[in-house]
């Protein structure tokens, strides 16, 4: 089974932010074994960036606003990649300053899904609603239209 690990910095508060993260979790359980880990905020990104790295394992995915925009297809793609060839994944969410360009550096792929700017928060459900609808374009389920 995938294992794709998230790691995001911060923690989120709000309710109905915390039930779209369970609920994506609960969905993406049949594909994958998805783990959400939490690091604290630091006073600088250099700080982050080490705890950030400890953490992150097989290939790294940075979510930054100058990364590469993909479709949802495209990301099906190459999560499917990773799947067949067995690779770990580490998707990882920076606070509201951003990424270290040393978790940037380290990357194997930078990622963005717009030009504007979401809460982390809410960055963090749209990243497993769109893992989730990777699995589903893979499977050819009807989620994806």
């Amino acid at each position: 089974m995938q294992k794709i690990n998230i790691v995001c910095v911060g923690k989120i508060k709000e309710k109905f932010y915390c039930d779209a993260v369970s609920e994506y979790l609960k969905r993406l359980s049949r594909f994958a074994k998805v783990e959400v880990r939490e690091i604290a905020e630091c006073r600088t990104l250099d700080e982050e960036a080490e705890l950030i790295l400890k953490t992150a394992k097989g290939r790294i995915v940075a979510l930054c606003i100058e990364g590469r925009k993909n479709s949802s297809e495209e990301l099906a793609v190459y999560i499917k990649e990773l799947t067949d060839s067995g690779v770990e994944c580490t998707f990882i969410i920076g606070s509201s300053c951003g990424l270290s360009d040393k978790v940037k550096d380290k990357a194997h792929l930078k990622l963005s899904f717009s030009d504007m700017t979401f809460p982390h928060q809410l960055m963090r459900v749209i990243l497993l609603e769109q893992i989730y609808r990777a699995f589903m374009i893979n499977g050819g389920g009807e989620y994806h239209k």
